[in-house]
């Protein structure tokens, strides 16, 4: 890739005049060697498996094989169907929802889409699928904003974490309302810089972020942090389009959630010694899933 940077990123973009989104497809195509057309094909196939999971999480069962969880993506566009006045509003409600049924989805086995891991694979899906719904944009438009995720995602990754066992939560949870957040901006006719802003505002608002799975299953507090994740990438584009700026440079964001990664405690880095896997009803369910001894029960 030609840019290790979100600046540089962004000053590729304004020089080529390009869009993240175009410009990552062309690096796509020269880092591998496939065609423009190879390339755009198969990020369209993962957009559709996406959009699979956002239908399977709200139509089908997705009680995991734990019995934690599941059903709470129908619950809350129930809620919202039978008030109509939910708090966030249509748009945000139902990107949660969808956030929800994706994160459903992953905890029972089925197939998704790690943007950029399975515990944080609902907010891009989340966000995406709602705001195509809402705005009527076509699947070509969707598949060039996961370009633009997959750019900020590229950076992050190179520079910090994507790994809640590496970082915390905040590497996987906060990567992905970045990435969402930059790819919506552009999504929605903002400027590379403003796109790049709403990457730092996103991880701003989840750095320290731990990981602390209950059971040491991807589901307790994970699913939920997706939901919420989604709510914060529109928030953050929203801020961004508004011309609040990142007064901290969005790469400096980035070094400091590897700064704090790195200092964050092994029981808070998905190893369920701490947080909320530790906490007496986290500890409870522990026992109900494993036993006394640690081990799985038959």
């Amino acid at each position: 890739m030609r840019f290790s940077t979100l600046n540089e990123l962004k000053e590729l973009c304004l020089t080529e005049s390009l869009t993240m989104g175009r410009l990552m497809v062309l690096e796509q195509s020269l880092e591998t060697g496939a065609s423009e057309a190879a390339v755009m094909e198969q990020m369209t196939a993962y957009y559709g498996v996406m959009k699979e999971a956002v239908r399977k999480g709200l139509q089908e069962d997705t009680t995991s094989r734990s019995g934690l969880t599941g059903g709470d993506a129908k619950r809350v566009l129930t809620y919202f169907s039978d008030s109509g006045m939910p708090a966030l509003g249509e748009s945000a409600c139902t990107a949660m929802a969808y956030a929800l049924a994706v994160s459903e989805v992953n905890a029972s086995m089925g197939r998704v889409i790690a943007t950029p891991t399975a515990g944080s694979c609902g907010i891009i899906p989340g966000v995406f699928v709602s705001t195509q719904e809402r705005f009527g944009w076509s699947d070509e438009h969707m598949v060039y904003g996961l370009f633009a995720a997959g750019a900020i995602g590229y950076v992050i990754a190179n520079n910090s974490f994507v790994s809640g066992a590496e970082g915390g939560c905040q590497a996987e949870v906060g990567s992905a309302i970045g990435m969402a957040a930059g790819a919506l901006t552009e999504l929605r006719g903002g400027t590379p810089e403003q796109a790049v802003h709403a990457v730092g505002l996103a991880l701003k608002n989840s750095l320290g972020l731990i990981c602390d799975p209950v059971g040491g299953l991807v589901e307790i507090p994970c699913i939920v942090r997706n939901g919420f994740g989604s709510v914060t990438a529109l928030a953050a584009s929203d801020m961004a389009l508004a011309g609040v700026r990142s007064v901290i440079p969005s790469d400096e964001v980035i070094d400091v959630m590897l700064e704090v990664g790195a200092a964050m405690p092994e029981k808070h880095r998905e190893t369920a010694k701490g947080g909320l896997a530790q906490t007496p009803t986290g500890r409870k369910i522990m026992n109900q899933l494993y036993g006394k001894g640690g081990k799985a029960k038959e």
